[in-house]
């Protein structure tokens, strides 16, 4: 299987389509942090928008590195979610994928500190 295969781990033509779906309605704080990691600006380090990763969708996955960003809005607070965040973080890390998160409130009030932990979670998988 080629590397471009590789990095979407199986996913069917419907996530496909919902990971379109859904980077055409990104949230503001989605755009936000996008606005910072595309093109890229973080350590030269390309990361995708909504990508698709076996039957979920990561908001943003750099496959060099095999990390997932995740920004978390109010609904993430419960029990129910968090436990739901969980699964979906232990499924990537089955593939060898390190995932991080950020709340909506931290994007928007430090996006600055964000970025230093996004660009040291760089380093650290880098090297």
């Amino acid at each position: 299987m080629t590397d471009a295969r590789n990095m979407f781990y199986g996913a069917s033509p419907v996530i496909f389509e919902k990971a379109k779906i859904l980077r055409l309605g990104m949230t503001k704080h989605e755009k936000m942090l996008w606005e910072e990691l595309k093109s890229n600006k973080i350590s030269g380090l390309r990361f995708k928008a909504q990508h698709p990763i076996d039957t979920l969708i990561a908001d943003f996955y750099c496959h060099k590195i095999k990390l997932v960003i995740e920004i978390d809005g109010d609904s993430h607070n419960s029990l129910e979610q968090m436990s739901y965040d969980e699964n979906r973080a232990y499924m990537m890390n089955e593939f060898g994928i390190r995932v991080i998160r950020f709340s909506n409130n931290e994007i928007e009030n430090n996006i600055s500190l964000v970025l230093r932990s996004i660009k040291k979670s760089c380093h650290d998988l880098l090297n």
